[in-house]
């Protein structure tokens, strides 16, 4: 993705199921489930840049004896910074005194983050001030054990406000709005309440209040408070939670819209955002690794029993896509047959859009996250090439010459690496008048891959989103190696609406092609649709989410996704570009053959999995009408 965009965050959980002296004994270390958290954080670090946090949890703590840790850092590095802090306490122990890192009873009583249980969170910040409030885990402190709640996620709610006014409804004074607040204060009044029922139903049962804390923390049904919780959530989510007497959770919410992976064996329960993380950390197969089910819930009991359970009703699964595009490593095995798939499926239309002139045609990809798209295009040119070259060799019959053979197989896939990308530069780059001339110059080209004034030039990209970019810097680098046209192909297809779920996406007026479809109906006399379609969101405006339509899709029903294209085209093209522009997008239908397990489409059609994603689209659409620059949620 050329354009900067932030998006979901990566959570971790690693609960060790022995005791510690197993691993010292069997890995050499007292710190295995510190270092293994370390490695999990580091390979999920795509989705962490503004901040990064973790907790852990000591078991079996004596009172006085503090046991829950939590750091986190908004440094520059932030997981560095957090391990640097950590590690440091520990080996000045060891410089002291090298026996005092074998003795696991020292090391759980004097240091801290020396447990059993453990979660880090990376943030990937789509709203609100990076600042150390911002970053999870969060806590709800108790001196009851079983009341404490650790929380970190990877989520987004689109109904804050209603979530907030049911939490007020309760008889709480929540501090502040945010969804991070409200699920940590709806999941926590849960809890409460479940300790309140299990200590009325102990006590009344003769049990002393000390006995009666043991039995709460035995007897907590996770499952029931969790859904209890989460029964008016709208939104994707992964969150992973941990009790302080022991327990822990990961939940996902009913569409699957964010990821979340386990795995487990007799040592160690493991959670998180991505499965390739997991498989390299742990070094298992991918068939190890689990992915957590669309409304349910990971339960890790603090006797170390694990359990998948039913939190909410499955809705028809719509797991984002933007995760299989862009977002997620490409080192998943899936994922990566899934990018190859949708450069393959761009083929077709970048050979009409050079007019089958593979020759005088050079194939490139910008950013290096497309590089997966771009070798499946060239897998699929390539076989394009083979079959013209069988055609031709057939077409000679038994009588032909070497020459001619050689003149046959001269068909070829020209591949070269045209830009290269000046990351010092970009972080140079200021609010001044100066900026646009600094960001034309964020890439850099190779000279002499492009034969001046013969060539076209295909360059893959993983989405188009806003167009700044392209029009900024990227296609005014790629002319100057005068190429006759520049093709930019889009795995994605036009990312027409705004996402709600966790991708910094909010504004309709972010998208280039929201800005090519209300040209287009300036152009073409038909302008009435906006006032139509303004009046209709209007009307809308205070229903509850569950009857809200979205509207905005009548936007772009007079058009074809072609003339759209056409429109990007011109908007994209810079004053002075010498080559002819043309944007190729992919289409839903192609997307949708790539990556079929996934098909959380609603940036591109506005199908939207939740209902207050519509009332989102709507909220967006009248803000552009009314003139305010603002989030819709």
């Amino acid at each position: 993705m050329s354009d900067q965009i932030k998006h979901e965050c990566g959570i971790a959980l690693i609960r060790l199921r022995k005791p510690l002296e197993y691993y010292h004994t069997r890995y050499g270390t007292t710190l295995y489930g510190l270092n293994k958290l370390h490695l999990l954080m580091e390979k999920q670090h795509n989705r962490g840049q503004d901040g990064a946090g973790v907790a852990s949890i000591k078991l079996d703590m004596k009172p006085g004896v503090r046991y829950i840790n939590r750091l986190r850092s908004n440094a520059a590095s932030p997981i560095e910074d957090i391990f640097k802090q950590i590690y440091k306490p520990i080996q000045e122990a060891g410089e002291k005194n090298p026996d005092r890192l074998s003795d696991v009873n020292w090391l759980k009583q004097s240091l801290e983050f020396t447990g059993e249980l453990f979660m880090g969170h990376l943030r990937y910040g789509t709203f609100g001030k990076n600042n150390i409030e911002n970053l999870h885990p969060v806590l709800r402190a108790n001196n009851w054990m079983t009341r404490n709640l650790v929380l970190a996620g990877n989520f987004n709610m689109t109904n804050v406000d209603e979530l907030f006014n049911r939490l007020v409804d309760f008889g709480q004074y929540p501090v502040e709005t945010s969804d991070t607040v409200t699920i940590l204060e709806k999941i926590g009044h849960f809890l409460d309440e479940a300790n309140e029922e299990l200590y009325r139903k102990f006590k009344e049962e003769g049990h002393s209040k000390k006995e009666s804390t043991r039995l709460i923390a035995d007897n907590l049904n996770l499952q029931e408070i969790l859904s209890k919780s989460s029964t008016y959530w709208d939104g994707g989510y992964s969150i992973v939670g941990m009790i302080g007497h022991g327990d822990a959770f990961v939940m996902r919410d009913p569409s699957g819209i964010r990821p979340a992976y386990w795995y487990c064996d007799e040592e160690v329960v493991v959670a998180a955002s991505e499965r390739p993380a997991i498989q390299t950390v742990f070094n298992v197969p991918d068939t190890a690794v689990h992915e957590l089910k669309p409304g349910h819930v990971l339960v890790v009991r603090k006797n170390g029993e694990v359990s998948e359970e039913l939190c909410h009703k499955p809705d028809e699964r719509r797991s984002c896509s933007f995760e299989r595009i862009y977002f997620s490593r490409g080192t998943d095995s899936d994922i990566y047959k899934e990018r190859k798939k949708l450069g393959r499926l761009l083929a077709a239309s970048i050979l009409k859009a050079i007019d089958y002139d593979i020759p005088n045609t050079v194939f490139s990809y910008i950013p290096n996250t497309a590089a997966s798209a771009f070798y499946g295009l060239i897998e699929e040119l390539n076989s394009y090439c083979d079959g013209i070259k069988k055609d031709k060799i057939l077409q000679l019959g038994a009588d032909f010459t070497r020459q001619q053979l050689d003149e046959i197989f001269k068909l070829q896939v020209r591949i070269e690496k045209v830009a290269v990308k000046d990351i010092k530069l970009r972080t140079f780059i200021t609010q001044d008048a100066k900026r646009d001339d600094l960001v034309a110059h964020v890439y850099d080209v190779t000279y002499g891959t492009v034969r001046p004034g013969i060539d076209n030039l295909v360059v893959i990209d993983d989405s188009i989103v806003r167009g700044t970019t392209l029009k900024r810097s990227i296609i005014r680098m790629l002319d100057r190696l005068h190429p006759r046209k520049i093709v930019i192909a889009s795995s994605a297809p036009q990312i027409r609406y705004p996402d709600c779920y966790g991708i910094d996406m909010a504004k309709i007026t972010d998208f280039i092609a929201f800005t090519a479809a209300i040209d287009l109906l300036k152009e073409t006399g038909q302008t009435a649709i906006l006032n139509e379609v303004y009046r209709k969101c209007k009307q809308q405006e205070n229903l509850p989410k569950e009857q809200v339509i979205n509207f905005v899709k009548e936007i772009y029903q007079p058009f074809t996704a072609d003339q759209i294209s056409a429109k990007v085209s011109k908007l994209v093209t810079p004053a002075n570009c010498n080559a002819s522009v043309e944007v190729v997008y992919q289409t839903i239908e192609n997307l949708h053959q790539a990556i079929p397990g996934h098909l959380g489409d609603w940036y591109f059609t506005g199908n939207y999995p939740t209902p207050g994603g519509n009332k989102v689209v709507n909220k967006s659409f009248i803000n552009y009408i009314e003139g305010r620059n603002e989030r819709a949620y």
